[in-house]
């Protein structure tokens, strides 16, 4: 359900906010979530509380018309709004700057840390502009391949799909930059929605979470900035890789296609290394050989696959690939669907996992762990579903098995620093 706020205006977006611990392994029910317009801490809109899920109701907020969105545009194309959470036992955190789109559903996550003593005032995040709106600097374009050489400098043999990234905030050699420890989807997510905007074309929205997931898997499988002596994977300089924003809100509909295609990146023939698929707004700054931001959205509107948004601009020889190795997860996918009437040895794990997950996420039901899909399986996974913003088919696809695996190595490391 989506409350709107007593507020006037011609369009809106909406707004859900998350509160788990900070390793994601527990909801944190009871959350007070104070909503203000940015700037104006002293105009309350809302005033929310969060459910056993550790979530708030999503509320409607007024935010610029969506045209703004579409075309290149003096006019800010998201309203921005600041929040305030607090909830007993936890450090308060501040956000400030969330973005709301017309007609996109805005998730804002905040992981929330045990009071200490000592804390006097609120961890704050603020979100700066989107990389379409605001001044970054350009991409310094570089080779899409990175080359084989005696020093080693490609020191995998097959691509793998990280549990973590570490980004450095800020540039290589900044060295009073934050460095981060971020699972490799929720950094994707954050890019996404840091650089196009959720209510461009879904194909156009594919094709730039490719290239974004192509180049990171780069830096990773080049160990990039290792072999240059530092000691992260990516930084969040526009100028060298992408924006990352600690903290931010990120769009129901980006996080759903990097839910789907997060094991994927680009190859081209002969080459084992994802491309350094590098890209530009293609407005104020000119790549050529290299995506356009705006080319693809132009493309999407076209009925432009993504495929064929991609091979527009990389060229026909380019094509999407699949890592079957992903760090961190339990058990890969079982290959098909889950659903009502299978039975299996993959049925009987996820119901274990999800056992697990119902120690942190008390609204998820326990269930026999007999490896037998019945309505009873399938309702918890409805439920769970729900929680962690998947389509609500009480059947266990790709994206809700990787999410189920996700969220049981999260709740089970709570249970291992806790006994």
């Amino acid at each position: 359900m989506v409350r709107s706020a007593q507020m006037t205006g011609d369009s809106f977006g909406s707004l859900q906010i998350n509160t788990r611990t900070l390793t994601g392994g527990k909801a944190i029910p009871g959350t007070r979530v104070r909503i203000t317009y940015t700037g104006e801490p002293d105009r309350v809109i809302e005033e929310l509380v969060t459910d056993a899920s550790g979530q708030t109701e999503a509320i409607s907020l007024p935010a610029p018309p969506v045209g703004y969105s579409m075309e290149p545009s003096a006019n800010q194309p998201y309203s921005e709004y600041d929040i305030n959470v607090s909830a007993e036992g936890y450090e308060s955190v501040q956000v400030d700057g969330i973005e709301i789109l017309a007609g996109e559903r805005s998730i804002q996550n905040v992981n929330m840390i045990p009071r200490s003593e000592d804390a006097s005032s609120a961890e704050l995040y603020v979100i700066g502009p989107h990389t379409l709106f605001g001044m970054y600097p350009p991409k310094i374009l570089e080779s899409e391949i990175k080359p084989v050489d005696d020093r080693g400098e490609i020191v995998l043999s097959r691509v793998v799909i990280p549990e973590y990234v570490v980004v450095h905030d800020g540039p290589p050699g900044d060295n009073s930059a934050t460095d981060y420890y971020v699972p490799y989807k929720d950094y994707i997510k954050n890019v996404a929605s840091s650089e196009i905007y959720a209510t461009w074309p879904e194909e156009t929205i594919i094709a730039n979470v490719l290239a974004i997931q192509s180049f990171t898997l780069n830096r990773v499988f080049t160990e990039w900035y290792r072999n240059k002596g530092y000691d992260f994977t990516i930084t969040s300089s526009t100028a060298y890789d992408h924006k990352w924003i600690p903290g931010r809100n990120i769009f129901e509909s980006i996080s759903r296609v990097v839910d789907n295609v997060f094991t994927n990146y680009l190859s081209r023939p002969n080459v084992i290394q994802p491309i350094l698929t590098q890209y530009c707004d293609g407005k104020r700054v000119q790549c050529p050989g290299v995506m356009s931001q705006w080319g693809s959205k132009y493309l999407g509107d076209d009925g432009y696959s993504a495929i064929g948004i991609l091979q527009n601009y990389y060229g026909s020889s380019i094509f999407i690939n699949s890592s079957e190795i992903i760090s961190g997860i339990p058990s890969s996918w079982p290959g098909s669907n889950l659903e009502i009437g299978v039975t299996s040895e993959k049925v009987r794990q996820l119901q274990q996992q999800l056992n697990v997950i119902a120690n942190g996420y008390p609204l998820i039901p326990k269930i026999a762990e007999d490896g037998i899909y019945g309505p009873g399986t399938a309702e918890a996974v409805r439920i769970f579903q729900g929680i962690f913003g998947l389509p609500q088919s009480g059947i266990t696809d790709f994206p809700t098995w990787y999410k189920i695996s996700e969220i049981y190595v999260g709740v089970s490391r709570i249970a291992e620093y806790t006994t």
